[in-house]
């Protein structure tokens, strides 16, 4: 089975109850949901919750909420992979076994059915635990400043001061859309940055993250462009 889960707790802080909010005229969640059924890469489309008023929501827009999440994996302090571990063990248990799951975060708009297939090509042609989403820096990271505690400047690496932009390596970081993996490689808790892990690049411009009132009024106006 390939099974698509979105966790999506309801103790969201700096943007209140974000998994549902609207974004450009639907909840948030919904796009994720969508995105994942129109991909065609699924048997099964599932919500991890714990916020009754979020389930009704996945239920809405197509996606199952089997099971309500256990509070000990609803606290602000739970990674992904327990909360994905914890979803793969109820398929496994009450449905079908688990071959290949896909994290999908709920509050990811920009994800396309495109971008998770090609997740899924790599991860069924490769020996790899993990292909997930990577996009660039804008800058180069090895030209990066920090502020002291005297309100003062210096560099992260003062080596590089004189070296051209063009002559850094290119730096990349987690696109925090989606994380395909082997359903065992998600059960035994297997680290995601590592050397079995394969990247899906994305352009920048489709990688948002979504964290205060700012971020969240800057993707509305780039989402509503790019749909223009």
């Amino acid at each position: 089975m390939k099974l698509a889960i979105i966790p999506a707790r309801g103790g969201s802080k700096r943007i209140p109850r974000k998994n549902i909010k609207t974004f450009c005229g639907k909840p948030m969640i919904a796009w994720s949901i969508e995105a994942a059924l129109k991909s065609g890469c699924f048997d099964q489309v599932i919500v991890s919750t714990d916020d009754a008023e979020i389930a009704e929501v996945a239920r809405r827009y197509g996606a199952a909420v089997p099971f309500m999440r256990p509070a000990e994996l609803s606290d602000d302090h739970t990674g992904t992979i327990p909360v994905i571990r914890h979803a793969i063990e109820w398929v496994n248990t009450h449905d079908q076994m688990v071959e290949h799951a896909c994290c999908l975060y709920a509050t990811a708009p920009f994800v396309s059915g495109d971008d998770i297939r090609r997740g899924l090509e790599i991860i069924t042609n490769d020996d790899v635990d993990y292909a997930f989403s990577v996009t660039t820096y804008a800058f180069p990271i090895q030209r990066a400043i920090r502020i002291t505690a005297e309100g003062r400047v210096e560099m992260f690496n003062p080596e590089h001061f004189n070296t051209r932009s063009q002559d850094l390596e290119e730096a990349w970081h987690d696109a925090g859309q989606f994380y395909w993996g082997r359903a065992e490689a998600w059960l035994q808790g297997r680290v995601i940055f590592s050397p079995a892990s394969v990247p899906v690049p994305l352009p920048r411009h489709r990688v948002q993250d979504i964290d205060t009132p700012e971020d969240w009024v800057r993707a509305e106006w780039l989402f509503k462009a790019m749909q223009s």
